[in-house]
């Protein structure tokens, strides 16, 4: 039902929308007032268990709007054990409508927040700023789990009425900083501010980053690109600032890796829509990574259901280490040696802290890039080509190579062209991790382990084996174990040096 601000009801009719589109309310609307009013309905229903991904509410906006305001609320009832229980999503979408991929996307805020507004001047963190014009406009829940009571909800728009304010251009960060030519950068491409639902503004996550001596950051926020306009004043000379997405569907997260500014990518999709690839395509077409995130996390929806054809990295370490990380690190090498089996193209690995508040630690992990220069385009290249390893901080640093008898030599991410009998020595050498232990893993498992670093953390490693013995060899630095088989946490990890002309490998 929808009640107005003096109190009145009108019921409204439920449609469904689309062979198997979301739920839609009948419309809500408002009459125009005078300079300066405002005016307020408030919607009211119930969402059954099994409910679609999302429902609109049409709001049929008037002229002469000045701000829109829309405040939320749910009921929480007890659930057995086990059992999901209510969570509501929202976000709006303007007159230009609410088709898949369309241009009427102007904000998401997700669970983060009760209310928010949008007018030409300002926005809700999460909502992106421009005119409230006439038309119809759709408030949309994603109803993110249902309790088996239902989910009741309320919804409240209140309209200002009133001359707009004066929009302003938006002024992105540069895409490119002050570096060190050739060389290593360190950096976190998974981040959440309060354009989300993080808590710190990009300021504080841009000192964050220097602290944590990171050269770059990626903004990647859950379905909004709102915060792009934010960072300008974050950047400068020593912090490389790109824009992305983290985009958060129903079957897994993708972040979306340095797009240009202003993109927004859809995630109203689940893998069985078959529309994830359109939209890993448009992620290219605004010159973006595509990295699967966190694929193997238990929390619901984010486990990775899309397949990785798409993918161009994948997000193997998140946050602090956890069991998720170890069975995604395996499931990384799994396919790597299907890539050697194949002939095939390989999927270079990364980290991201998914910090959000404190105390989530900003750059733990860090992917450290081999880059041309401290450019958006640079460091994508890096982490498209794998010249890159993940570790728990800036304390630790490695060096990792591969060479042969006549002076050959290849890096992480490299192949090292000798013959399949050819003596290949592999050297690691490391720095910041007191007490770790360093395994050398290849398609045919872990072949080498060295005993635990000295209390300075420094140390090197040598081994040899040959291509036919070993396709591929890549570095695990390992916390100590707690007690039991199962290896320590990680410190560190290289993506691989392959070994051998016998395939054609590229990523």
């Amino acid at each position: 039902m929808c009640e107005d601000s003096h109190g009145g009801f009108g019921r409204r009719a439920l449609f469904m929308t689309g062979a198997a589109a979301a739920l839609t309310l009948g419309s809500v609307s408002f009459a125009s007032a005078a300079d300066g009013g405002r005016e307020s309905r408030t919607v009211r229903g119930t969402l059954p268990p099994g409910s679609p991904d999302f429902v609109y509410v049409p709001v049929e906006v008037p002229a002469g709007v000045r701000e829109l305001k829309v405040s939320y609320t749910y009921d929480r009832p007890a659930v057995p054990a086990g059992t999901p229980g209510n969570a509501l999503d929202i976000g709006v979408f303007d007159e230009r409508g609410t088709e898949l991929g369309g241009r009427g996307f102007r904000g998401w805020s997700g669970g983060a927040r009760t209310e928010f507004f949008l007018r030409a001047d300002d926005a809700t963190p999460g909502y992106v700023p421009g005119p409230v014009r006439e038309g119809t406009w759709h408030i949309a829940l994603g109803p993110y789990t249902v309790a088996p009571q239902g989910l009741s909800y309320e919804v409240t728009v209140t309209l200002t009425y009133g001359e707009p304010g004066e929009a302003t251009e938006p002024v992105y960060p540069p895409e490119r900083a002050k570096g060190r030519g050739r060389a290593w950068y360190r950096g976190d491409c998974h981040l959440h501010s309060w354009h989300s639902d993080g808590r710190r503004t990009p300021a504080e996550i841009g000192e964050l980053a220097r602290a944590a001596g990171l050269d770059f950051i990626n903004s990647s926020e859950h379905n909004t690109h709102s915060s792009h306009a934010h960072w300008a004043d974050v950047a400068g000379d020593d912090l490389l600032v790109m824009l992305g997405e983290e985009i958060t569907t129903r079957n897994g997260h993708v972040v979306a890796l340095g797009t240009d500014p202003g993109t927004f990518v859809d995630w109203r999709y689940r893998a069985r829509d078959n529309r994830f690839g359109r939209f890993a395509r448009q992620i290219r077409r605004a010159g973006g990574l595509v990295v699967p995130a966190h694929p193997h996390a238990t929390c619901v929806g984010c486990n990775w259901k899309f397949g990785f054809a798409e993918a161009d990295a994948v997000e193997v370490w998140n946050g602090p280490y956890t069991p998720d990380d170890e069975v995604a690190l395996a499931d990384w090498d799994s396919m790597l040696v299907a890539s050697v089996r194949d002939g095939r193209g390989w999927l270079p690995a990364m980290g991201g802290s998914d910090a959000h508040r404190s105390p989530d630690a900003v750059g733990s992990p860090q992917t450290v890039v081999l880059a041309d220069d401290l450019t958006r385009e640079a460091i994508q290249e890096g982490i498209r080509a794998g010249r890159s390893y993940v570790a728990e901080s800036a304390r630790v640093a490695l060096s990792f190579r591969a060479s042969g008898g006549r002076g050959e030599h290849a890096g992480i991410g490299e192949r090292l062209c000798v013959g399949r009998d050819t003596p290949v020595t592999v050297r690691l050498e490391v720095t910041g991790a007191p007490r770790c232990t360093v395994r050398l893993v290849t398609d045919q498992g872990v072949l080498h382990t060295g005993d635990p670093l000295p209390v300075s953390g420094s140390g090197v490693v040598e081994w040899r084996t040959t291509p036919s013995y070993a396709a591929y060899v890549r570095a695990e630095l390992r916390h100590e174990a707690a007690a039991g088989p199962l290896p320590g946490a990680l410190a560190a990890f290289t993506n691989p040096i392959f070994l051998g002309r016998d395939q054609s490998l590229s990523s």
